[in-house]
């Protein structure tokens, strides 16, 4: 049985060939967390150092600091390692404060919300 050495992280399944590095994790609930990957163990749980929550609605986007941040790994669904010299983002996309994009997620939650209700309204037209 052969193993695979430092040259061959591609076959690494291990996150010790991301430490120390930037990250993108993306959680069950949706939200993306950016940050250096310092710790990790066995059931996937991670700390990340300098750690914001990257939230985007439509064209907008907003880093929220959330310093050192510890996450369960039952919560992780993606974990993939960012490029520190290239731009993260499309250049159509806005950076904007938290409080603005704060307001933008209430909006759109506000529509789905709308959108649900008024479905739930007209299911007895049955378009079927």
């Amino acid at each position: 049985m052969s193993w695979a050495g430092p040259e061959d992280t591609f076959l690494s399944t291990s996150l010790a060939t991301y430490l120390d590095k930037k990250l993108l994790v993306l959680l069950r609930d949706g939200r993306k967390l950016l940050g250096l990957l310092r710790s990790f163990d066995q059931f996937a749980n991670v700390v990340l150092e300098g750690a914001c929550e990257r939230v985007i609605v439509g064209d907008l986007y907003c880093d929220i600091p959330l310093g050192l941040y510890v996450i369960r790994g039952e919560n992780v669904v993606l974990i993939g390692e960012l490029e520190l010299d290239k731009e993260e983002l499309p250049p159509h996309m806005t950076l904007v404060p938290e409080a603005e994009i704060k307001r933008a997620q209430k909006a759109e939650r506000d529509a789905t919300d709308l959108k649900g209700s008024m479905r739930k309204r007209m299911e007895f037209l049955d378009f079927d």
